[in-house]
C-alpha cells in the first residue's frame, strides 16, 4: 500500500516544497539578478572595489577605535597560585600581550590608590563578593543551606513575578523590600481610610515601626476592628495584648471577635467580670451559675442584638439544664430578633452552627436550629432535592442528629413520599439502632401501604433479630395491603424455608402458583424442590412453569443444571439448545452450553458455540471473556492473546475485559496494562480489583489494602472483591482487620460476582449466610495471579 502511494506522496511533497520556496526563496535567489548584472562590470570598477580588510586595518590603525579586551580568569587563577607578590599591571604597559586600554576607560574602583594600577586581588574579591550576594538571596533562612536548583532556577525566578493582577506586590517580590516600605508608606499618606493599605504597611515595617503605623492607623480608623486585632499581634507581652484590648474595646464596645480575643486572654475570675459587661462568648462554660449565665447572655443580647451565637449559647444553656421546651422557643425567637434587626438568616451557617451543636452533644438544639432554617430560602419545587443533599452532607461530616432531625422535617413535608422513607430507613439502617429502624418503618407502611420493598425491610429487621413471629406478622398484614404481589409471596416463602419450615414455603408457593402464578413463583418452587433434594418433582415443576414462560431463561438454565447434576449430558445439553432457540440473547445460557461441551471434552464444539453466541450478541464482553478462557484453559495462549486483542477493540470499555488482560500479560508489562486498564475504565471495580491483585502480588500490602478498600466502596456489591480482599486479610492483616472486612461484607449483603455466584448459588449452600459464602469463596481463591 506503501509503493502504491508513493509516487502521489512525492508529487505532493514536491508540489508543497515549490510553494514553500516561492513564499520564503533563499537568500542566493533572491539576489540572482544582481548576480546576473556583476557580468556588465568593467574591469577599471573591479579593481576599484577596496579589499575585506582594509577598513577593519584602517579602523584599528586609529587611536581612536582601540578596544578593551576583558580579563580571563585564568591569567587571575595563575598569577595567585604561583604566590607572586606582585598583584597588580601597569596598564601602560598592556597586560598578557593585550592591547593598551583607551585611557579612562578603567572601572571605578579597581585603581590602586596612588599608583594607578590595576588590582587583580581586588577584582578576586569583588567577583566572590558579587557571588555571595547572589548566593545568599536563594539561601534557606532556616539552616543556612544553599537551595539552588541549577535547572529550575530561571523557572523559579519566573515564578517569583506574580501573575494575579490583584495581588501585586511587585517591589516586595523582585527583593526591593526598603523601596515597598517607602512605597506603602506613601499609600497611607494618600489612602488614609483605607484598612487594607494600613494593613499591608505594618506587615511590612519591622518590630517597632509596624507598632508606630499602627498606632497612626488607629487615629484615622478608630472603629476598625482588624487594625485592632493586628495591634495586638504586635505586642509580645500579654499585659500590652490586654491593654490594646480594652482600649480597643471601649471605641468597639459591639465587636464579638474583640470580646472573644480579649476573653481568651483573662483568666477565669477577670473573663467573668468581661462576660458580665456583656461580651457575647459562652458564659456557661466559664464557670458561672445557671442563673448568672441566663443574665450576662440576656445583657448580652441586649448589647449585640445581631450575633446569632449568643441565641445558639441560650439554647444549649437551656438544654443542658434539662429545659428542652425552651429550646425551640429560644431559636424561633433568635430567628424573628435577628431579621427585626436587618441580619440576613444565612441558611448553610445556620446549618453549620448546628452541626457544631451536634458534635459537642447539644441534640436537641441541633435539631431546634435545623427545623427553623432547613426551609429558608429553597423553593418549594426544589425542596426534597436539597434536604435529600442536607442530609447526605450532614451524614458526611458526622452530624447524625442533623441529618436525623432532616428526614424528621422532610417526612412531615412529604409523608406519601416513598422515596423519602426509604432514604430515612437506610439512614436508620446505616446509623441507627434496630429499634429507631423499626419504628420508622411501622410509621412508614401506615403513610405508604403499597410500598412493598418498606415492607421487607420491616419483616427483615425482625427475622434478623430472631423474631420469626413478628416477622410473619408483618407479612401477613403486607398481604392485605398488597394482595398479589409477588415480592411479598417469595419474602414470605423464604423466611419459611430459611427458618426450616418447609411444608409451610410448600404451601405457600401453592397458593402463590394459584393467585399470582409469575415465572419467578415457579422459580422459585422449582428451586425449593430442587435444594431438598426431590429432583423429580423439581423437573415436573420446571416442564410446567416452561409451558406458561418458555421465554423465561433461568427455567431453562435450571432445567439443564438439573440434568447435568444428574449426569444425563444429552439431556442438558437438549435443554439448553431448547431454551436457546426461545431465548437467543440470554447470555448465560449459551455460557453453559459452551462449558457443558468444554468438560465432555468437545473443544471444537464449545469454540463454535461461542462464535456463534458472538454473531447472536455482539459486543458481549462476558462472550469474549469466555472465548479468551477457553483458549487459555486449552493451552493455546497466542490465541488466547489475539482474541484478547480483538475484544478489546470489539468492547473498549469493559472492565472486565480489561482486567483479565492486565494477567494475561507476562510480570513486567502488568503495570503498564493496569495503567492503561485504568485510562479506559476509571472507575470500574473489576479493573481496581485487578490493580489491587497486581499490588498484592508485588507485596506492595499498603498499596493493595488501599485500593481493596477503593474497590469494595465503590461497588459493594461485588461478592469477588469482599472474598479477595478477605483472603488477602487473612494473609497479611490483624484479626481485627479480619473481623471489620466480615462484618463490612455481612452489611453490603453482596449478590454479583463470578466466583460470588458459582458458590452462593449452588444447591448445598442455599443456607449458608454471607459470611459463611465469604469464608468459603475466600479458601477457593489461589494466589495464582
Amino acid at each position: 500500500m506503501d509503493e502504491r502511494r508513493k509516487e502521489r506522496r512525492e508529487l505532493r511533497e514536491k508540489e508543497e516544497i515549490e510553494k514553500y520556496r516561492m513564499e520564503r526563496p533563499k537568500i542566493q535567489q533572491q539576489f540572482s539578478d544582481l548576480k546576473r548584472k556583476l557580468a556588465e562590470v568593467s574591469e577599471e570598477e573591479w579593481l576599484s572595489i577596496p579589499e575585506v580588510g582594509d577598513a577593519r586595518n584602517k579602523r584599528q590603525r586609529n587611536p581612536r577605535y582601540e578596544k578593551l579586551t576583558p580579563v580571563p580568569d585564568s591569567f587571575f587563577s595563575k598569577h595567585l597560585q604561583t604566590g607572586e607578590n606582585h598583584t597588580t599591571v601597569d596598564p601602560l604597559q598592556g597586560l598578557g600581550g593585550l592591547n593598551t586600554p583607551y585611557p579612562g576607560s578603567m572601572t571605578p574602583g579597581l585603581m590602586t590608590p596612588g599608583t594607578g594600577e590595576l588590582d587583580m586581588r581586588k577584582i578576586g574579591q569583588a567577583r566572590n563578593t558579587l557571588m555571595d550576594m547572589r548566593l545568599s538571596q536563594v539561601s534557606d533562612s532556616v539552616s543556612g543551606q544553599t537551595v539552588v536548583d541549577p535547572k529550575g532556577y530561571l523557572t523559579d525566578l519566573n515564578s517569583m513575578i506574580p501573575t494575579h493582577g490583584g495581588d501585586i506586590r511587585l517591589e516586595e517580590v523582585t527583593g526591593k523590600l526598603q523601596v515597598a516600605r517607602n512605597l506603602i508608606m506613601k499609600g497611607t499618606e494618600m489612602c488614609v481610610k483605607s484598612e487594607d493599605v494600613w494593613l499591608e504597611a505594618a506587615r511590612l515595617q519591622p518590630g517597632d515601626t509596624a507598632k508606630a503605623v499602627v498606632a497612626q492607623a488607629v487615629r484615622h480608623l478608630p472603629q476598625s476592628v482588624r487594625i485592632y486585632i493586628r495591634a495586638a499581634e504586635l505586642e509580645t507581652d500579654v499585659r500590652a495584648k490586654k491593654r490594646v484590648l480594652r482600649k480597643a474595646l471601649e471605641n468597639v464596645s459591639k465587636s464579638v471577635r474583640l470580646w472573644k480575643t480579649a476573653v481568651e486572654l483573662e483568666e477565669p475570675e477577670d473573663a467573668r467580670i468581661m462576660l458580665s459587661r456583656a461580651c457575647g462568648v459562652l458564659p456557661y462554660q466559664c464557670g458561672e451559675t445557671y442563673e448568672n449565665a441566663r443574665r450576662v447572655l440576656n445583657k448580652a443580647r441586649e448589647n449585640i442584638p445581631t450575633d446569632r451565637h449568643i441565641w445558639i449559647t441560650a439554647a444549649k444553656l437551656e438544654e443542658a439544664n434539662g429545659n428542652t421546651q425552651m429550646v425551640d422557643k429560644i431559636i424561633d425567637r433568635a430567628i424573628t430578633s435577628l431579621r427585626a434587626n436587618g441580619v440576613e438568616i444565612n441558611r448553610e451557617q445556620w446549618i453549620q452552627d448546628a452541626e457544631e451543636c451536634d458534635k459537642a452533644g447539644s441534640v436537641a438544639t441541633c435539631q431546634a436550629v435545623i427545623r427553623a432554617v432547613i426551609g429558608i430560602g429553597i423553593e418549594e419545587e426544589d425542596r426534597k432535592h436539597t434536604w435529600m443533599e442536607d442530609a447526605d452532607s450532614c451524614v458526611a461530616h458526622g452530624a447524625l442528629e442533623c441529618a436525623r432531625a432532616i428526614y424528621a422535617h422532610a417526612l412531615q413535608v412529604f409523608p406519601s413520599k416513598k422515596s423519602v422513607w426509604l432514604r430515612a430507613a437506610y439512614f436508620e439502617k446505616n446509623h441507627g439502632t434496630r429499634e429507631s429502624l423499626e419504628a420508622l418503618l411501622q410509621r412508614a407502611v401506615a403513610h405508604c401501604p403499597k410500598a412493598e420493598v418498606l415492607w421487607l425491610m420491616g419483616a427483615k429487621s425482625k427475622w434478623l433479630a430472631e423474631d420469626v413471629p413478628a416477622a410473619r406478622s408483618i407479612l401477613a398484614l403486607a398481604f392485605q395491603a398488597n394482595p398479589n404481589s409477588e415480592e411479598i409471596w417469595l419474602a414470605a416463602v423464604k423466611l419459611e424455608s430459611e427458618n426450616n419450615e418447609y411444608e409451610r414455603a410448600r404451601r405457600l408457593l401453592a397458593k402463590a402458583r394459584s393467585s399470582a402464578p409469575t415465572a419467578r413463583v415457579f422459580m422459585k418452587s422449582v428451586k425449593l424442590e430442587w435444594v431438598l433434594g426431590n429432583i423429580e418433582a423439581a423437573q415436573e415443576l420446571c416442564t410446567e412453569a416452561l409451558k406458561h414462560y418458555e421465554d423465561f431463561p433461568k427455567l431453562w438454565m435450571m432445567r439443564g443444571q438439573i440434568e447435568e447434576q444428574c449426569e444425563n449430558m444429552d439431556k442438558a445439553r437438549e435443554a439448553y439448545n431448547q431454551g436457546l432457540k426461545k431465548c437467543p440473547h440470554s447470555v448465560a445460557l449459551w455460557l453453559l452450553l459452551s462449558r457443558l461441551e468444554e468438560r465432555v471434552g468437545q473443544l471444537t464444539r464449545a469454540r463454535a458455540i461461542l462464535e456463534k453466541a458472538r454473531l447472536k450478541n455482539p459486543q458481549s464482553p462476558e462472550l469474549w471473556l469466555e472465548s479468551v478462557r477457553l483458549e487459555f484453559r486449552a493451552g493455546l495462549k497466542n490465541i488466547s492473546n489475539t482474541l484478547m486483542a480483538k475484544a478489546l477493540q470489539e468492547c473498549p470499555n469493559s472492565g472486565i475485559l480489561w482486567a483479565e488482560a492486565v494477567f494475561l500479560e507476562a510480570r513486567p508489562q502488568r503495570k503498564t496494562k493496569s495503567v492503561d486498564a485504568l485510562k479506559k475504565c476509571e472507575h470500574d471495580p473489576h479493573v481496581l480489583l485487578a490493580v489491587a491483585k497486581l499490588f498484592w502480588s508485588e507485596r506492595k500490602i499498603t498499596k493493595a489494602r488501599e485500593w481493596f478498600l477503593r474497590t469494595v466502596k465503590i461497588e459493594p456489591d461485588l461478592g469477588d472483591a469482599w472474598a479477595l480482599f478477605y483472603k488477602f486479610e487473612l494473609q497479611h492483616g490483624t484479626e481485627e482487620q479480619q473481623e471489620e472486612v466480615r462484618k463490612r461484607c455481612e452489611n453490603a449483603e453482596p449478590r454479583h460476582g463470578e466466583l460470588w455466584c458459582a458458590e452462593s448459588k449452588h444447591v448445598l449452600n442455599w443456607q449458608k449466610k454471607t459470611g459463611e459464602i465469604l469464608a468459603e469463596v475466600a479458601s477457593k481463591i489461589k494466589n495464582t495471579f
